[in-house]
């Protein structure tokens, strides 16, 4: 499968009666390995994989890593062992972590102040075995990760062509920060293109980090792709695109509350839409309060599902117990 054979995720409207124009946006149905951002992102990189012709794959990230479950699927069926390094500190078993495992890769686990020492120490070893190991950073991240949501855009943008159906507003959950990124490029690049973008504003809500670092992250890769791609931007118009709110990260990654845990269950009873503590959850939770408060019932709002679906069973499976 690659990046070709993709058809765009579809789009939903939503039956809400407090949300009269709420759509989602189903990443978690692009038809592999249980879908997601990540899924969107691995297939990209994985054609760089197979263009070089790798034979090992490296990458980071937690028990809870959709990437990670993602790239070693991918690595799986191609017959490339995959090494996963991830931090001590979040390495419970997960559905996510279990099918790591049936994907056969190798998961290493150390303090998280060693993890970048460790990846490393790792590559050096496969070098100096022969190898020709391919590493990709958590979440993702980097300029391959970030042209794969400005392809989402794209989609979205071609929607609204095609339904005469405007945005006002887009909600995800944002972690590592190539999604939010190629939101925020794409939006930039629609403008260069037609001389203005749409009015409309790309809203990440933070499943973990907090400003301003959170914010400088997804700053920074906004930056390092448009440089890469030699287009013109101005940093206050960027940063003024580039909206991040860390008021929802409650106790950290992949920790819950009440308000995430009632969420979840309201939207697979409501909508028959799983999702996560971790990501989708935090997120869908952070919007519909923030939509609240900044009484934005009346506008167009499309929520980005970014997927994670086997987490939401590890979410069912606590609330079991």
């Amino acid at each position: 499968m690659n990046t070709g054979s993709i058809k765009p995720t579809p789009i939903h409207k939503l039956d809400d009666n407090e949300l009269f124009s709420l759509y989602v946006k189903r990443e978690d149905m692009i038809p592999y390995s249980f879908g997601g951002n990540k899924a969107r992102k691995a297939l990209l990189f994985f054609e760089e994989i197979d263009r070089l012709g790798a034979d090992v794959v490296v990458t980071y990230g937690s028990s809870h890593s959709n990437h990670c479950r993602v790239v070693a699927n991918m690595a799986a069926a191609r017959n490339i062992p995959c090494v996963i390094i991830g931090p001590e500190e979040v390495s419970d078993t997960t559905y996510n972590s279990v099918l790591m495992e049936l994907f056969g890769a190798q998961i290493i686990t150390v303090p998280v102040e060693k993890v970048h020492d460790t990846i490393e120490a790792e590559l050096e070893r496969l070098r100096k075995e022969g190898k020709n190991p391919y590493f990709i950073m958590g979440g993702g991240h980097g300029n391959i990760g970030t042209e794969a949501y400005v392809r989402c855009y794209d989609e979205i943008a071609d929607y609204e062509k095609e339904t005469g159906i405007h945005f006002d507003y887009i909600f995800f959950a944002s972690g590592t920060g190539t999604t939010h990124a190629g939101l925020v490029c794409g939006q930039i690049l629609e403008a260069s293109k037609n001389g203005a973008s749409k009015d409309r504003k790309i809203i990440g809500i933070s499943i973990a980090r907090k400003n301003p670092r959170g914010r400088d992250v997804v700053l920074d890769s906004i930056y390092e792709y448009l440089e890469a791609k030699e287009i013109s931007f101005d940093r206050k118009d960027v940063e003024e695109k580039t909206i991040f709110i860390d008021d929802y990260t409650g106790d950290g990654y992949g920790k819950e509350n009440k308000d995430i845990e009632n969420t979840i269950k309201d939207a697979m009873i409501k909508y028959g839409m799983p999702l996560d503590v971790t990501y989708t959850g935090k997120a869908f939770c952070g919007m519909k309060d923030y939509i609240r408060k900044n009484n934005l019932a009346d506008k167009n709002i499309l929520f980005i599902h970014t997927g994670g679906t086997p987490l939401f069973f590890d979410f069912l499976s606590g609330a079991a117990k």
